[in-house]
């Protein structure tokens, strides 16, 4: 019987290695024991110590972890054993392989997960993960479809041979990490028409969704020209795509910003709704009135857009409390630009007088309508600054149309297109696979 204070020195970090090597030498005689340890509610031992062990107990470790995977019974135990039996290493690539056709289907969810990581020597399992992208289990082939995904462009031949000759089980699946790999030009003529053959079914149905971006920057037009905006704003090639779609495309880039590698990833596309109560909506990260990347370019576009089209906004708003900004152009004059994202010097960006929201907003607060930072208090300006983290997209939708509180109610008409900018013409787009 194995002592129940070596398995506890696990978790002693000064004890961790002379308890490990004594209960690797018990051999398949310490599994049980360890095994109760990694399931146990009021256990001290953390779950990667136990794994170690398991690892370099070997074939009875990982007997031990597959028959504890089927068996267990609490949503704690689960997720312990779900992360040891993953975790065991490339020593039992073979056995994560053979598990793939276990009858359980959690067992062939973590068999995939414990193939991703092994990185590298997970590559020669490719071939068994691909019939996985058919399993009847939903979450099995989600976990193969993403396993798929990050091994890499080197998939892509076998991905491609699915979706000519099948099988049929495999192929939508298949086509989606062929998107995620390699995006339009990994897909074949017969794909790509098809894709487009589904937007053109669903536009016609289609009906306004609300942004739902953790970064949403977008500029705002009362206009429903479509196409003098385009031209104006120097994106081509607009292809329809339904409000999912588009709303999908930018999030996505949005998220690709900021690379330390490459500061102008996801500046390539813009999303240009249909008109929507008389206004049309342009958005993307390419319309940030605030970041460093772009602010002086769109208050150019603004300034310009506004002499034809009367005004021109420009927003940021920070769908996970990340700060807001708004920049308001009336006939060729900027009346305002507001930043307030805790990143760099935001009142440096501070151009013109508050806009009537902003001053609406302050008595609200208790505040002057008008303000002069100098002459505040340190309390009425934090409660300001606070406030206007959060106040680009009501105070957008005071002007006329949020993309953050529009719906299937909003009058709209037209159609929506995703466009490629100055960026996406000279630089592609970046792979990747949406909802339509």
């Amino acid at each position: 019987m194995v002592d129940t204070d070596l398995v506890r020195d696990l978790g002693v970090p000064d004890r961790r290695e002379a308890a490990a090597d004594a209960l690797v030498a018990l051999g398949s005689g310490a599994v049980e024991q360890l095994i109760r340890a990694l399931t146990a509610a009021d256990s001290p031992v953390p779950w990667r110590p136990i794994t170690d062990v398991l690892q370099r107990i070997g074939d009875s470790g990982f007997d031990g972890l597959l028959q504890a995977l089927v068996s267990a019974s609490d949503e704690r135990s689960l997720k312990h054993i779900a992360l040891a039996f993953s975790h065991v290493g490339p020593a039992f690539l073979e056995r994560y392989t053979a598990a793939l056709s276990h009858p359980v289907p959690l067992v062939r969810r973590e068999a995939v997960r414990g193939i991703q990581y092994c990185g590298e020597a997970g590559r020669s399992a490719v071939a068994a993960l691909l019939p996985l992208l058919g399993d009847p289990d939903q979450e099995v082939a989600r976990q193969a479809q993403d396993t798929l995904v990050f091994q890499g462009p080197h998939v892509i031949p076998l991905l491609q041979r699915i979706r000519e000759v099948g099988p049929g089980e495999q192929r939508a699946r298949a086509l989606t990490v062929l998107a995620a790999l390699g995006g339009e030009p990994a897909l074949s003529a017969a794909d790509v028409a098809a894709i487009e053959r589904l937007i053109r079914v669903k536009l016609p149905d289609d009906r306004p969704e609300g942004m739902w971006g953790c970064w949403n920057h977008w500029i705002a037009l009362p206009s429903g020209d479509q196409t003098g905006i385009l031209r104006a704003l120097g994106v081509v090639d607009p292809r329809p795509v339904t409000f999912a779609l588009g709303n999908d495309i930018v999030d996505a880039d949005g998220h690709g910003c900021g690379d330390d590698e490459d500061p102008y990833t996801g500046y390539e596309r813009v999303f240009v709704t249909p008109e929507l109560n008389g206004w049309t909506l342009v958005l993307g990260a390419w319309c940030d009135p605030s970041g460093e990347e772009r602010r002086d370019d769109v208050l150019r576009l603004c300034t310009e857009l506004s002499v034809r089209y009367g005004r021109a906004h420009a927003y940021y708003y920070g769908g996970q409390g990340d700060g807001s900004a708004w920049l308001i152009a009336e006939h060729g004059v900027v009346v305002r630009r507001y930043c307030e994202t805790g990143v760099g010097e935001d009142e440096l960006l501070t151009l013109g007088e508050p806009v009537p929201y902003e001053r609406a907003r302050r008595t609200e607060l208790g505040l002057q309508p008008a303000w002069d930072p100098a002459q505040e208090s340190q309390e009425d300006e934090d409660e300001w600054q606070w406030a206007a983290h959060d106040l680009a997209a009501d105070l957008a939708d005071s002007y006329g149309v949020s993309p953050l509180h529009i719906g299937p109610d909003t009058p709209s008409r037209g159609t929506g297109v995703i466009a490629l900018t100055p960026y996406g013409v000279t630089r592609g787009v970046p792979a990747g696979a949406y909802r339509i």
